[in-house]
């Protein structure tokens, strides 16, 4: 199995050709001195995340049902981001070999896999195959090697081309949405798509299991680019140009304002302004591309640890989560905020994080929105984001 910390670098891009902040850019080279020094400034905090990693682990483990799975049997996403938490926590906390109960979880995720490729219960078909796929992917086991590559493909068809085929005539086209009766794209599920698309990928072409199906990665970006307030590159109607996202072409989860001249747009809010830099990450952008540079000044200037901006609590763990990845994989160290102060995002959120954790070692939001009432979910999100979080760390 692989180290934790190389998991995590390969399921999220943290790589040396991965876009970086501008103030990296040109930025003299680290010394190995400097290097040092920053790994001992996190020592202390990497030690209190491994304690936090482990008892929220402990935690999970008590909430597995006997036939291996998490939260209810139709929601597989729950034993995905559990399987998950648990075999890339850092070192000090995970073997060579997951334990049994998580051998177990990902045997109860295989038999779940239907006829068409796809994981899932009912419903939500995207939504928890993705997350099942990076799962699998995790578990760094070539026997789950076929379950994934037809996963895969499930996902690559979920693709949206609708009216004229092989173009982007509809607003929906090139992104993901939920499926069944959900008759749109969005930008959360094309974002775990592509998550789970790219973690995939090196498996895909390995040459093993012959040709692979690839997703259209110029239409994806194209619906990606219509969920972005940029007037520059979106083509759609009724759009803000603060460089955030929004949740899928007309519509907005933080709902609309009053620009200055009278007319009304979609609101950008956080956790769907990282998911949009993330996808950039992933689809291979450049860094100087516009669409990249507005939405890393979007997320500076709208900086915050007390909410999800735009949503209050709503959605404020997924929010930590998506944070994390997305920050990690641009490389960004630190955040310029629009009032001049340069933010240590890794030793704030972490902070926060563990701060929050509760006696038993689970986490939980009190608004219920989007299932995160429920200890499950919310500890498998904090777990995997203090374990990014240690990941994206200095290490000497």
């Amino acid at each position: 199995m692989k180290s934790p910390s190389l998991l995590l670098t390969s399921l999220c891009l943290v790589l040396a050709s991965s876009p970086i902040s501008p103030a990296q850019e040109n930025s003299t080279p680290v010394t190995k001195q400097q290097l040092q020094q920053q790994s001992s400034a996190y020592l202390s905090i990497k030690l209190e995340i491994e304690r936090a990693i482990e008892k929220g682990n402990k935690y999970l483990a008590t909430q597995q049902n006997p036939a291996g799975y998490w939260g209810n049997e139709t929601t597989p996403a729950y034993t995905a981001l559990a399987a998950t938490a648990a075999v890339v926590a850092p070192p000090a906390t995970l073997g060579n070999t997951p334990p049994p109960h998580i051998q177990k979880a990902y045997q109860w995720l295989l038999s779940q896999q239907k006829p068409d490729g796809g994981i899932y219960g009912k419903g939500l078909a995207t939504y928890n195959t993705s997350l099942s796929v990076t799962a699998l992917v995790a578990s760094d086991q070539k026997e789950h090697h076929e379950a994934i590559l037809k996963a895969r493909r499930f996902l690559i068809n979920l693709q949206a081309d609708w009216d004229t085929p092989g173009t982007t005539d509809n607003v929906m086209d090139g992104g993901i949405g939920y499926g069944g009766t959900y008759p749109h794209s969005d930008m959360s599920n094309t974002y775990l798509s592509i998550e789970a698309l790219k973690a995939s990928e090196l498996i895909a072409k390995d040459g093993d299991y012959g040709s692979q199906p690839d997703l259209n990665w110029e239409a994806a970006l194209q619906f990606i680019s219509r969920t972005q307030n940029l007037e520059s590159t979106n083509d759609q109607p009724g759009i803000d140009n603060d460089g955030g996202f929004v949740y899928f072409p007309g519509n907005s989860k933080a709902g609309t304002r009053t620009k200055e001249d009278g007319k009304t747009a979609l609101r950008s809010y956080g956790s769907m302004s990282y998911a949009g830099l993330l996808s950039f990450i992933y689809a291979d952008l450049d860094i100087h591309d516009p669409r990249v540079i507005a939405v890393k000044q979007w997320l500076a200037e709208n900086y915050t640890l007390e909410e999800n901006p735009g949503l209050g609590a709503q959605g404020l763990y997924y929010y930590y989560h998506v944070m994390a990845k997305a920050l990690s994989a641009a490389q960004i160290q630190q955040l310029s905020t629009a009032d001049g102060r340069m933010i240590d995002w890794r030793q704030q959120l972490a902070v926060k994080i563990l701060t929050s954790q509760r006696e038993d070692g689970s986490w939980v939001n009190e608004n219920s929105r989007w299932w995160e009432n429920e200890p499950e979910l919310v500890t498998s999100y904090a777990v995997l984001t203090l374990a990014q979080i240690y990941a994206a760390m200095p290490t000497e």
